[in-house]
């Protein structure tokens, strides 16, 4: 089934019920650290395996329009976090950011591939592509035929320090290594966009990646104890283009599936619930 959530009121001063319908931890002793070339995504101590931190409202550089930021962490798949069963998973396994929250303009990105992880420059940034062409690719309900939607654009390599947005958009959608300060963090998706109010009227504006290549090594073929990079951008773009994670066990063979491994390599290929999820989507 869908993967549905629960709106609950709870008397706890750093949870809070977001438009997104699931948890998020409060933003206010979140940032991003930056020293000469040393760069750290400090999270809060209590957003400790919490899937969404909210990053309150900014303003959209182009149309001047209020939009909300959502923090998307990946962790690693702990013994505590395997299911107890693996399930196939099939056409209703699938989730939203919000509904009908999706890209109805069509921007370019722009990565700086370089990574402490073990990964080439010239493999991250044409893996990007490869990646972002899966999940568009499946905007028609198939894979391999090249008939989306261009969903996200082209992308460009770039030397310079990129910083992701934490208190409002800037318009460019960004993507790099830097250390993670949340244990277990493999991956965090910074998404910008209106997420409330009448589902028609919803829509991204922008997405920021970083991958943690301090607690991490990086295989670009599926190493053992190394985290594949194909598998984990899969997953991470799957949240640019507006779909959220699943953590149903049933779900767990799909892309969108919450948690990551080392030498996972399954989140590479859409399953049946990530390609019609954004079929529908787009």
């Amino acid at each position: 089934m869908i993967q549905q959530f629960t709106a609950l009121t709870l008397a706890i001063s750093v949870l809070t019920i977001t438009p997104l319908g699931v948890f998020a931890v409060d933003r206010s002793n979140a940032t991003l650290s930056t020293s000469g070339t040393e760069r750290t995504l400090v999270l809060p101590a209590s957003a400790d395996q919490a899937p969404v931190i909210a990053l309150g409202s900014g303003t959209d550089p182009e149309t001047g329009a209020v939009v909300e930021g959502y923090a998307i962490i990946h962790y690693k798949k702990a013994d505590s976090h395997k299911p107890q069963h693996s399930g196939g998973g099939g056409t209703t396994c699938y989730g939203y950011l919000a509904s009908g929250a999706k890209w109805k303009t069509v921007e370019p990105w722009v990565v700086n591939p370089v990574n402490n992880g073990g990964l080439a420059g010239d493999f991250v940034s044409a893996n990007l592509g490869a990646d972002i062409a899966k999940w568009e690719d499946a905007t028609d309900g198939t894979i391999g035929n090249a008939a989306g939607v261009d969903v996200l654009g082209e992308g460009s390599s770039t030397v310079d320090t990129l910083v992701a947005d934490q208190s409002s958009p800037d318009g460019v959608n960004e993507v790099y290594f830097a250390d993670v300060s949340s244990p277990g963090a493999i991956a965090v998706t910074i998404v910008w966009g209106v997420f409330s109010g009448p589902p028609f009227g919803r829509y991204l504006v922008e997405w920021d990646q970083i991958y943690d290549d301090v607690d991490y090594d990086w295989s670009s073929a599926g190493e053992a104890g190394k985290m594949d990079f194909e598998n984990i951008a899969t997953h991470e773009l799957g949240h640019s283009v507006g779909m959220s994670d699943l953590y149903t066990t049933s779900c767990s063979e799909e892309t969108m599936y919450g948690y990551g491994a080392n030498g996972e390599i399954k989140k590479r290929d859409l399953n049946a619930g990530d390609i019609a999820g954004v079929n529908k989507l787009y």
